[in-house]
């Protein structure tokens, strides 16, 4: 299937590695073109390399801290003077630290929101002006944890429905000209999960990596998924092909989440 993205340009942030450069390597393999963003500009190079050796369009690396505003302004600066405009702003943030509440400090509430919800609002805020003349779109990637709480995970459970309420909001309140949407993410064969495991491995709880990476797979698909198919995910619900669906969050976790909505 054709999205139809050949030329657009679209930014992607946290994108050096796991969900966001899953999806921004989805996006330039349909022909987009792609400004890529991390704090390790090591990492962010070398995630460059990567989506390059299957990207019909051109990526740019801009290195920055989404807790910065300066810096965000300069990632919208950069995909403007690249490419012309913004038709496509995926906005990943990586996750905050796990823990129980009370064993969570007022710093660390602070930090993830500023994280995980300020960087999508000035983000939003600084991309509109494109965002509304090329008619484009908007994707969140946040986490399954917004539909069903995760143990020990607090800050994830709480601080991520504030994005899915701006997310709800700004499906209304940029249309028509823009779509915002959100996609909610299980368990993935990121690097972050292998690193988990091999952890583990070396503590002892598992014997393999495949026994370990099985535990992650409790989901009626038996399997973690792939990253690319949550970046395939991000590249349709920015592409024309799905001109009808805005305000919507769409769980990817291989059906392992209770809730019924």
């Amino acid at each position: 299937m054709d999205l139809q993205l050949t030329g657009n340009a679209a930014l992607v942030t946290a994108s050096s590695s796991g969900l966001g450069k899953a999806s921004a390597k989805a996006l330039a393999r349909e022909g987009a073109n792609v400004v890529i963003n991390g704090r390790n500009e090591d990492r962010l190079e070398a995630a460059k390399a990567d989506i390059e050796d299957v990207a019909e369009g051109t990526v740019v690396a801009q290195s920055g801290d989404l807790t910065d505003e300066d810096d965000i302004e300069s990632l919208v600066e950069t995909t403007v003077d690249e490419f012309g405009g913004i038709d496509h702003l995926v906005m990943s943030a990586g996750g905050p630290p796990s823990g129980p509440f009370l064993e969570t400090d007022d710093e660390d509430w602070y930090q993830a929101y500023d994280l995980l919800v300020m960087s999508v609002v000035r983000l939003a805020r600084e991309a509109e002006p494109y965002l509304r003349e090329d008619e484009g779109t908007i994707v969140n990637i946040t986490s399954r944890s917004v539909k069903e709480a995760i143990d020990s995970l607090v800050l994830s459970n709480s601080v991520r429905m504030s994005v899915i309420g701006l997310e709800k909001t700004l499906s209304k309140e940029f249309a028509p000209e823009v779509r915002a949407n959100a996609v909610l993410p299980g368990p993935h064969e990121t690097e972050r999960i292998k690193n988990l495991v091999e952890q583990a491995i070396d503590r002892g709880d598992y014997d393999s990596y495949e026994e370990g990476l099985d535990d992650w797979a409790n989901n009626p698909l038996d399997r973690i998924g792939d990253p690319m198919e949550l970046g395939n995910t991000v590249a349709f619900l920015s592409s024309p092909v799905s001109g009808y669906i805005n305000g919507e969050s769409i769980l990817i976790d291989g059906g392992s989440t209770g809730a019924n909505l």
